[in-house]
């Protein structure tokens, strides 16, 4: 598109690494798109932002907020590999959007691809809306040219994609009166004169097939198919001339925001008459182009020297530049019109998802949503004193990318990184490597795993030390018992008499217990549930101290831990995993290996069964990984912590001793 519309002289391959849109040194490594990139192109006079986004579903958020800013949507399907489960989670994506949308099916030059098959595939999901407006032509299994169905004629492939009026071959007809006939029947139920006409037996003219085509694929009630061999410039210019043709112009389409100061409805609907009004739905933070925040001029005609209000952070923001990105590179300009899509430099406050408006008329947009990401490893350094540029590395990669998120697990001494999945993870290690020079370490991360008791002890702790000057004494004796909180540590009680300890001991005997609790004595990890009774002691007029007692306390503590059957629980998580019901049998069976407990299942009517289980957070790792393979990329699943449990004395006896040994490794 960028070549033919000359935007660009020369023409990308992915195969070479120099296309417009895939410029980041990872997408130039691995060949596929990891980032949403915009590429303006004018074609007949009319500028068309094509949004490349990414297709594998690591980078779904990309594309999530790609669709927030779109007006339409163009499907590529690939003729080789046909409908697969990318395409229907793309066309789901479109319906929550209400997007129009058109489907090309592309790679035509490959030999044994079936366009026919894709076409009925897709008929058979999504019935009458299907439209093919072109079907190949081949001869010897080359493709050389094509049927337009609208104009019910043959064109012939010549240099450079440009093409000759040919006959339509005699056997293709049977296909052209099979494609008129959908299209003729999609146009006729548009109205009842139509639908008059057409049973009448007459003839729609060129100009109102299109016409009313248009109207069509605008309301999302007809979805036209079209194809070709982009690699040799065929049927591209036929896609731009179909996208200039028969999607809606943004004036077409509605945008509503809500005026924060009235909280009525802000029909902005892309008027440049209305106040300035835009929405930032993505953020570029790269080291070498810098930081642009790429906007959707949703009212007005915002200039190069305007001082913007960031409604969501209520702070002026003022424009420096503005400029219109041609995939890496970026242009400057002196405005940008509603309807547009363009990219501000060095905005201060603002991210992803934020609203830009004036400060007379504060309106706020409502924000993409993002998938949230469940794959997680822990994370660290390889070379100590890489924290910093690290964290500061994330932080940018972060403000990026909306489905990467790490977390500081501060009980288990560990940091997470989560993401969309694993491949997604260790393309933000490569990013790291490449773009900051920090090298980082991705591990299976540890499960927070806490430790109560179940019965009942008493117990007493003694600390005394004897040396030149003053000695230290403290003395404790203490009941423990499970207090049936798991939400908390401990409880403490003093039901001492006769101030055998005195009470200003008390606060360092809870002190004792504080640093008690946070590692263990059965595993070394943090203690809930548990009830501390001090009920008697003694004490020393010149030896003790608060630090005498906090030590007995510590000591009290061990023993009486140890003694009231002590066991480990572990954390379960609420799942929910969405499968075509032809999987269920299998995803099943798989969350019984885990050790899950299914406890119910529903249908959600879309042809998927929701399947609710509670599963222990040991058996999750690497689950989405799992689930993909499984269901060939058409399973979903999301979780949330449930509470704990008491793990099963295998599980027990194994992490004791794990623990064992990596508290020796670390000493």
């Amino acid at each position: 598109m960028a070549y033919l519309s000359g935007m660009t002289n020369r023409l990308g391959r992915v195969e070479d690494g120099n296309t417009v849109s895939d410029y980041d040194k990872e997408e130039i490594k691995r060949g596929f798109s990891i980032s949403t990139t915009v590429v303006p192109v004018v074609w007949d006079k009319i500028k068309v932002n094509v949004l490349d986004t990414p297709g594998y579903f690591d980078f779904v958020g990309e594309t999530e907020e790609a669709v927030s800013a779109a007006d339409a949507a163009i499907i590529v399907v690939s003729g080789k590999a046909g409908v697969q489960v990318g395409t229907q989670k793309a066309w789901k994506l479109c319906e929550k959007y209400k997007l129009p949308r058109m489907i090309f099916v592309t790679g035509m030059d490959i030999d044994d691809v079936s366009y026919r098959k894709v076409v009925e595939d897709l008929t058979e999901l999504y019935g009458k809306k299907i439209a093919p407006l072109h079907f190949p032509i081949r001869e010897n299994g080359k493709f050389v040219g094509y049927v337009n169905v609208v104009k019910q004629a043959g064109r012939h492939y010549i240099d450079k994609g440009k093409k000759e009026e040919c006959p339509i071959p005699e056997h293709l007809n049977e296909y052209l009166e099979k494609y008129r006939e959908i299209l003729i029947e999609s146009v006729a139920e548009t109205s009842e004169e139509f639908m008059d006409r057409y049973f009448e037996g007459d003839e729609f003219s060129q100009t109102e097939i299109s016409a009313t085509l248009a109207m069509n694929v605008q309301e999302g009630s007809i979805v036209p198919v079209c194809m070709g061999a982009p690699v040799n410039l065929r049927g591209v210019s036929n896609l731009l001339d179909d996208i200039c043709g028969y999607f809606p112009s943004p004036d077409k389409r509605s945008c509503n925001g809500i005026a924060t100061k009235t909280n009525e409805i802000f029909e902005a609907n892309y008027d440049f008459t209305k106040a300035k009004s835009a929405y930032i739905w993505k953020t570029i933070a790269d080291p070498f182009l810098g930081k642009y925040s790429l906007v959707k001029i949703c009212s007005g005609v915002v200039k190069s020297d305007d001082v913007l209000y960031n409604v969501d952070k209520q702070s002026d923001e003022k424009l420096n530049k503005l400029y219109v990105l041609e995939g890496s590179k970026p242009l400057e300009v002196s405005e940008l019109h509603a309807g547009d899509i363009g990219a501000i430099a060095k905005l201060n406050d603002a991210k992803t998802g934020d609203s830009l408006a004036t400060k007379a008329h504060p309106i706020s947009y409502p924000k993409a949503v993002i998938s949230t990401p469940y794959t997680y490893k822990r994370y660290k350094a390889k070379s100590k004193g890489d924290e910093d540029k690290i964290a500061q590395g994330l932080a940018k990669i972060m403000s990026e990318d909306l489905t990467v998120k790490s977390v500081n697990d501060s009980a288990n001494r560990q940091t997470l990184i989560y993401g969309m999945g694993d491949q997604h993870l260790d393309i933000v290690c490569s990013k790291l490597l490449e773009r900051y020079k920090v090298d980082v370490e991705l591990s299976k991360p540890k499960v927070p795993f806490r430790e109560t008791i179940r019965k009942n002890s008493d117990v007493e702790g003694k600390h005394k030390k004897q040396s030149g000057g003053h000695g230290q004494y403290g003395h404790v004796k203490m009941r423990f018992e499970p207090s049936g909180d798991l939400e908390t540590p401990y409880i403490f009680e003093q039901v001492v008499v006769g101030g055998a300890v005195p009470k200003n001991y008390f606060p360092a005997v809870e002190k004792g217990l504080q640093e008690s609790v946070q590692k263990g004595p059965l595993a070394s990890y943090p203690v809930v549930g548990v009830k501390a009774t001090l009920y008697d002691g003694s004490y020393h007029t010149v030896d003790s101290s608060e630090m005498a007692f906090k030590m007995a306390t510590i000591l009290a503590f061990k023993k009486g831990f140890m003694e009231a059957s002590p066991v480990l629980l572990e954390p379960i998580v609420s799942m929910k995993v969405t499968v075509p019901d032809s999987y269920t049998g299998d995803v099943m069976g798989d969350l019984n290996k885990r050790r899950g407990r299914v406890l119910g299942m529903n249908p959600d009517h879309d042809g998927n069964t929701v399947i609710e289980a509670d599963v222990p957070m040991l058996e999750i790792y690497g689950y989405s990984t799992d689930l993909r393979s499984m269901t060939g990329g058409s399973g979903e699943f999301s979780y949330e912590f449930a509470r704990y449990e008491q793990a099963p004395s295998d599980i027990q006896e194994k992490e004791i001793a794990a623990r064992a040994n990596a508290s020796e490794d670390e000493e």
